[in-house]
């Protein structure tokens, strides 16, 4: 039986070409129309001939590299998409022992998107036969109409083109949960160690942190603890515990299940700080075109169409959808402001145009998305010594394009409050309304009751370009404590220590964030800020950062306002800031000069001049140099000068600083890394994030992986590749260049889902490791052995093919002398015996060598 095979691999009937350097192929042109003919060739063995030379045998090559019936392991790509790794099992079909195709069931139908609802009745009626015979073999175009498969045995994968009749829809970018990696047991540990050291006249210190984030993971679990151990010569030495969790993803309701310290997230009441249980929706477990807020474009097509969405004249969807209603839900969110303009194109060139209202409101959701939260616990804040009980619970609920719900409740000793509110996404801007009533009854036995209302907005508005990012009002009477000040307030009280609080009651505040981008050439500007009065202060706090930049050829410049509280001094400071950039060079490693003055309220100008760069071939090192100066008012004057630098090794991150000014010196040193044990050793990394894979490819010691600048598979094999994006695919490469000369990869690409806080393992599997020899092999006559004669070692293995004039190209000798077989047909003068001994290695370095060597054939 033959089987249909994808285009892409088809041979194309052209039999005349010739080639100079191997044979031409043409396919069986007399087999019928859309018959496999994979590796079925037939090759003109006159290009391969010398006169006089033997003559080669090259039959063999015919039937390409037919697969081996068996079970595989393998990567399933579907319409050239990774989608996961399957089980697919592999068996002879007839007589010929190379017509070997991939059996398919159900389940494997279900891992590659097929709607199992689509099929025809024959191919219903034998799925469910093959439920009663085991043996029976399934070919995917006899199930699929117009759909195939085909088995890639030397990459290890299964490629499978569904035709969109078929494929059961799916959103953007969406992962099937049973290809979730969790990872391998192991534990792991990221720390950032710093020293400090300054010396200001009579004042001098040294400082010491290492902060420390451990942990382990057993299948879907994630135990975490989060702590630093601070030292310094005035208050000694201690250590803090900031945090320990158990958490897992708890997969059937996409959500986090927490047990320990954690934080509530802030979407409806402020966060704060719990001990206890919490369940809550994860973002991430959905697919990231189900993120964030987008609406549904909904339209009705008259014929087979092309839908296409723009925003601000980005296309950022095109699509095709049959006769009929359409609707479009996987749109990426960008963002938050541009309506959409929606181009449908009909069969027939008709195109017709329409809009929808796109403006992200805060706390709005996806049409039929729910996101909810409930925690139960201990309240947890450094400011409030005893740790009352508190129960929250949250919901948002997209009931269409343009409402979102939500309410939630809070409860603790003597405070309870609740939330309710929508988001609205119109076509004059995205607004958010909501109303949390709040009621505290404090420890003196007085009662607070209060109501805090929110007003949001945000708006492009196309015409000027200008994005009202977000512009909220938040009044609150004067009876609304949140939760953090009621609790606050209750422990002074408690304490005796005072019945207000230090940080006053908010009434009013006011915030607003607007990023305007001018005409080309002109640059661009930004305003963030806000503004609190407070009901038992006199004062307003207002804060705020503007800013216009821009850039003249390749000299960038910019100038900054800003209001910001100075701590030290307890005041209120304005400042401005010019800051121009230019590169001295061209290319990666050019160094950056950067020059600013400022100058604050209190008088004093402060001008900086800083040179920075990088060295290394992946930018592991970095420098900087900068100097100073101050003048206070006009009255004193101060210069500083530093350098800094940074290494990023193989198994950790250096960084060193020094600094000199008119009354102070100071010197620093740090490192930073992370380090993974797990079954297959221990692995180290310059840095790490929550969720990482560890790579391990034997003998690649300085393959460089392409996910990370500067890393590189260290001499022990491994590599820990830091911040994958949990629950979607990600790809891990690994670049060949800088392999020893005698390491090949078979694969050198992998890819993996991994679940939140997971680590998981990637085998990159090697050949070799011996020395890489380049062969000259010749008769003892000195004629040239027969191009494409097959060599093998003594224990019969394919070691390789004889190229022109005799050249044979070999890898991974383990013996610096031994014997070889060439072999260019089944007859005992068609053979012969290559023994070699090569020169010993140079300082045992495994560099390719080039040797002579004659065979024999008694």
């Amino acid at each position: 039986m033959r089987h249909p095979t994808p285009k892409h691999l088809r041979l194309r009937p052209c039999c005349a070409v010739a080639l100079s350097l191997c044979a031409a192929t043409c396919a069986d042109a007399s087999a019928p129309a859309g018959d496999v003919q994979v590796g079925v060739v037939q090759f003109n063995d006159q290009f391969f001939q010398r006169p006089g030379a033997p003559k080669v045998d090259v039959s063999r090559f015919e039937k390409g590299n037919p697969s081996l019936p068996g079970t595989y392991r393998v990567d399933l790509y579907v319409n050239q998409t990774w989608t996961g790794r399957v089980q697919v099992t592999l068996r002879q079909i007839g007589a010929d022992p190379a017509n070997v195709a991939p059996c398919f069931d159900r389940e494997l139908l279900e891992q590659v998107g097929v709607d199992l609802g689509k099929l025809s009745a024959q191919a219903t009626a034998s799925l469910t036969a093959q439920q009663a015979d085991a043996n029976a073999c399934l070919i995917f175009a006899d199930l699929v109409d117009g759909g195939h498969a085909h088995f890639d045995n030397g990459e290890q994968r299964l490629d499978v083109e569904l035709p969109q009749a078929a494929m059961l829809r799916q959103v953007r970018g969406y992962v099937d949960p049973r290809y979730w990696d969790d990872g391998v047991p192991a534990a792991m540990l990221q720390y950032n160690a710093n020293v400090y050291r300054f010396d200001s006249g009579n004042l001098a210190s040294t400082r010491g942190y290492i902060g420390l984030l451990g942990g382990a993971n057993v299948g879907a679990w994630r135990l975490r603890h989060n702590g630093n151990l601070t030292t310094d010569t005035v208050g000694g030495t201690h250590y803090q515990s900031v945090q320990t969790s158990l958490e897992r993803a708890i997969v059937p309701l996409k959500s986090r299940l927490t047990i320990g310290d954690a934080f509530t997230d802030g979407a409806l009441f402020d966060s704060v700080g719990f001990r206890g249980v919490r369940l809550a929706t994860d973002d991430q477990m959905y697919p990231e075109s189900q993120r964030g807020y987008a609406p549904v474009v909904r339209g009705i097509a008259n014929s087979n169409a092309q839908v296409q969405i723009r925003q601000n004249g980005n296309i950022i969807y095109t699509g095709n959808v049959p006769a009929g209603p359409f609707e479009i839900s996987d749109l990426y969110p960008t963002g938050y402001g541009g309506d959409l303009e929606v181009i449908v194109t009909e069969a027939d060139g008709s195109v017709h145009v329409s809009r929808v209202p796109y403006a992200s409101a805060v706390n709005a959701v996806r049409a039929g998305i729910t996101r909810f939260g409930v925690t139960a616990g201990e309240y947890r804040d450094p400011t409030v010594p005893d740790k009352p009980l508190l129960v929250q619970g949250t919901v948002q609920h997209g009931f269409s394009n343009l409402v979102t719900g939500y309410a939630g409740v809070t409860l603790a000793r003597g405070y309870l409050a609740a939330v309710t509110g929508m988001a609205l996404n119109t076509r004059f801007g995205a607004f958010g309304f909501d109303i949390t009533q709040a009621d505290t009854r404090l420890a003196n036995g007085q009662s607070r009751n209060g109501q805090s209302v929110r007003i949001a907005y945000s708006k492009l508005i196309d015409p000027t370009g200008t994005n009202v990012s977000v512009a909220a009002y938040r009044y609150s009477s004067s009876g609304y404590l949140g939760l953090q000040d009621a609790m606050q307030l209750r422990s002074l009280q408690e304490r005796g220590q005072g019945d207000s609080l230090m940080s006053g009651i908010p009434r009013g505040l006011l915030q607003i964030t607007i990023n305007q981008n001018l005409p080309a050439g002109f640059g661009s500007f930004y305003l963030t800020g806000s503004s609190q009065d407070y009901w038992d202060r006199g004062r307003r706090d207002t804060q705020f950062q503007a800013g216009y930049t821009n850039n003249l050829r390749r000299i960038n410049y910019s100038i900054s306002l800003s209001r910001q509280l100075d701590l030290t001094l307890g005041r209120w400071d304005n400042r401005v800031m010019l800051t121009v950039g230019i590169p001295l060079g061209f290319g990666s490693h050019a160094p950056y000069l950067s020059s600013s003055v400022q100058r604050d309220s209190r008088d004093t100008t402060d001008a900086q001049a800083s040179l920075t760069g990088a060295l290394g071939v992946d930018n592991a090192a970095t420098y900087g140099v900068n100097v100073g100066y101050d003048a206070a008012g006009g009255t004193s004057a101060a210069t500083n000068v530093g350098g800094n630098a940074t290494y990023v090794a193989p198994v950790a991150t250096l960084t060193g600083s020094a600094s000199k000014g008119t009354g102070y010196t100071q010197y620093g040193a740090g490192m930073s890394g992370g380090v993974v044990a797990y079954g297959g050793g221990v692995a180290f990394a310059p840095s790490m994030g929550d969720t990482v894979a560890i790579v391990e490819a034997k003998g690649a010691s300085g393959a460089r992986i392409t996910n990370s600048s500067g890393l590189r598979v260290d001499p022990w094999g491994h590599a820990i590749v830091s911040n994958l994006q949990p629950f979607e695919n990600n790809e891990i490469d690994i670049d060949p260049k800088g392999l020893p000369m005698s390491v090949e990869l078979k694969s050198s690409t992998e890819r993996v889902a991994p679940t939140q806080g997971a680590i998981v393992r990637l085998t990159f599997e090697t050949e070799g490791g011996g020395r890489s020899v380049l062969m000259r092999a010749s008769f003892a006559d000195g004629r040239p052995l027969p191009f494409g004669a097959q060599v093998s070692d003594a224990s019969g293995a394919s070691v390789g093919t004889v190229a022109q004039a005799g050249r044979i190209v070999l890898r991974g000798l383990r013996t610096d002398s031994g014997e070889l077989r060439v072999k260019w047909g089944d007859a005992a003068d068609q053979q012969c015996r290559l023994p070699y001994a090569l020169p010993p290695a140079a300082g045992g370095k495994t560099n390719w060598t080039a040797v002579d060597a004659a065979c024999s054939t008694n």
